[in-house]
């Protein structure tokens, strides 16, 4: 077997990023992607921590998460099998990144950034499920 073992190598087999590629990629949320997301019913977060990468899906009606600003959304924490391993990982490792869904699309918009766990009552209390 053939294995690639540096990133020229891995580069050759690909060649150029495509242009639209990179200019997707932005350092805030952008009108057209908070857009997307405020539709968006499901993510995916991923988290890293000591016992190694974790994904787990969310979902709730849409809007899945609220947007504060152009840089900071607010993600519910719904309790399921109470395994908390994306709070435990946060803890360890506050690196995250959520894709976004919507279903029936055939796009996602993927989001990359810091988590802290924030138990404010005003906050909590805004995503309070009836």
């Amino acid at each position: 077997m053939a294995y690639i073992t540096s990133l020229p190598q891995l580069e050759a087999l690909f060649g150029a990023v495509g242009e639209a590629s990179v200019r997707k990629e932005v350092p805030t949320l952008q009108p057209v992607y908070r857009a997307w997301i405020e539709q968006s019913p499901f993510a995916v977060l991923a988290t890293h921590g000591p016992q190694g990468l974790d994904t787990s899906p969310r979902g709730d009606p849409a809007p899945l998460v609220s947007i504060q600003d152009e840089r900071t959304l607010h993600l519910p924490e719904r309790r399921g099998n109470n395994r908390i391993d994306s709070l435990r990982n946060v803890l360890h490792d506050p690196r995250v990144s959520l894709i976004f869904f919507i279903p029936g699309v055939r796009e996602t918009v993927r989001v990359n950034g810091r988590a802290k766990i924030c138990v404010s009552p005003d906050l909590l209390a805004r995503f309070t499920m009836k």
